[in-house]
């Protein structure tokens, strides 16, 4: 089987199956957690709606009666409304005419309507999940994925993970949309199902397990499992005047003043309220492979919001290129077990809003990815509730691939005092703090 994106995604539900004659599979650009592909830390992302419609008639969901709507099927009437109602009652919802629409029609279109009325992971999404079913697939497979699609990056890495086979895992460089058809990965392709279909000997499984492309240096990290490199989580503190230090801020609250923006909904106005903090220029390349977080302490007026941080590498000539992204709705803010430092997880199985007012820690999760900060180079974060509608990164992404902004004015305060440490928790590759 050959494919990319959608069709790479399919090739491992099908291996899942065990038919006696499928031998190998390489799947390129696949996404696999269905909610983490639907809602960015709890956040909706529009791409799939569009991706699953067509975009300019060259893909999507064929408008057939095989695509029923569960929802529809498995509830009443009666409850199907109150559903809808539920969902019509979020300002974020009621503020998007698109999706207002598609709740009053379901049937006009009944798979993005099931998306929008399963705002919380469960077993809507956990039934068609690749990484659930792994454990069952015993076959070679070749997994490829670009950098700057951060979430898809993560489902990747956790999917490589779970498979019990022989297996290779191939993270190439930025940026993250590869061409349709996709001729990127071709050469390696053939020499993978040569080797596994043919019999050819070509070494294909030869060297590493996990092959990632690490951007700044321009080479390749290599080891037999993700991260490739031993590396040591360190924080990276916010301080006043727009700084990023490896020093926590040593002030109370009534000196080092929060920072803070009020953003007002996107029907209302197009511009985006961000917040930004730099680092002083790297003395020396700084090698980051790995996931994480970004722990921010804040005060909203409301009793939700999202928060969207995007990570840069910002070049001396202010040249710049997006590293990883973060996102959490702050009513998902709850983390699970699997949580561990610069490594945290969210269920999103329910939903906890927030006391307006109250002072909260939202620990945002931040995915996969791999620089070189090369010497002269600062670290740029940015936070916001929205994104802006274009810069440096929306333009190589299509148009659509945006989430669903919030629907409410909300006015945000961000401490970064000594009790309430906002910080970057990222992960420094031993070999680059040894350099």
């Amino acid at each position: 089987m050959i494919g990319i994106s959608y069709f790479g995604s399919m090739q491992v539900l099908a291996a899942a199956e065990r038919p006696p004659h499928l031998k190998a599979i390489f799947v390129s650009g696949g996404h696999y957690d269905f909610y983490e592909t639907t809602y960015h830390g709890g956040i909706m992302w529009f791409m799939p709606r569009a991706a699953r419609e067509g975009r300019g008639g060259d893909s999507g969901w064929a408008f057939t009666d095989n695509v029923k709507s569960r929802m529809l099927e498995t509830f009443s009437p009666g409850e199907i409304q109150e559903r809808v109602a539920e969902r019509l009652a979020d300002p974020d919802v009621a503020a998007w005419p698109n999706l207002v629409h598609v709740l009053n029609y379901p049937k006009n279109h009944e798979a993005w309507f099931d998306i929008i009325t399963n705002e919380l992971d469960g077993e809507w999404y956990e039934e068609r999940n690749p990484i659930t079913l792994a454990p069952n697939i015993d076959i070679p497979v070749y997994l490829q994925i670009d950098q700057g699609r951060g979430w898809t990056m993560d489902g990747t890495i956790e999917l490589f993970d779970a498979l019990q086979g022989p297996k290779k895992l191939d993270i190439g460089s930025y940026p993250p949309m590869q061409s349709r058809p996709f001729i990127e990965e071709h050469d390696k392709m053939f020499r993978w199902y040569d080797y596994w279909l043919k019999g050819i000997e070509n070494g294909a499984m030869d060297g590493p397990a996990v092959n990632v492309f690490v951007e700044g240096s321009r080479e390749i990290a290599s080891g037999e499992q993700w991260p490739p490199l031993p590396v040591e989580y360190q924080p990276l503190y916010l301080r006043p005047r727009r700084k990023l230090s490896f020093e926590p801020e040593l002030m109370g609250a009534e000196y080092a003043a929060p920072d803070g923006f009020y953003q007002a909904p996107l029907t209302v106005t197009d511009k985006v309220e961000i917040l930004r903090w730099d680092t002083e220029p790297f003395e020396k390349p700084t090698e980051m492979i790995g996931t994480g977080a970004a722990h921010i302490f804040a005060e909203i007026d409301q009793d939700d919001t999202n928060f969207i941080l995007r990570m840069w590498d910002t070049a001396p000539n202010g040249k710049r290129q997006l590293i990883t992204t973060g996102y959490l709705k702050a009513s998902h803010r709850e983390l699970d077990e699997r949580t561990t430092e610069g490594n945290p997880y969210h269920p999103h199985t329910r939903t906890e809003p927030v006391e307006p007012g109250s002072i909260q820690e939202y620990v945002l999760r931040l995915y996969p990815f791999a620089n070189t900060f090369k010497q002269g180079h600062r670290l740029t974060v940015e936070l916001s509730n929205a994104e802006p509608l274009a810069d440096e990164h929306n333009s190589l992404l299509p148009p659509d691939a945006f989430h669903l902004p919030v629907g409410r004015p909300v006015t945000h305060k961000i401490y970064r005092d000594a009790k309430h440490q906002s910080r970057l928790v990222l992960p420094f590759t031993v070999q680059g703090l040894e350099a």
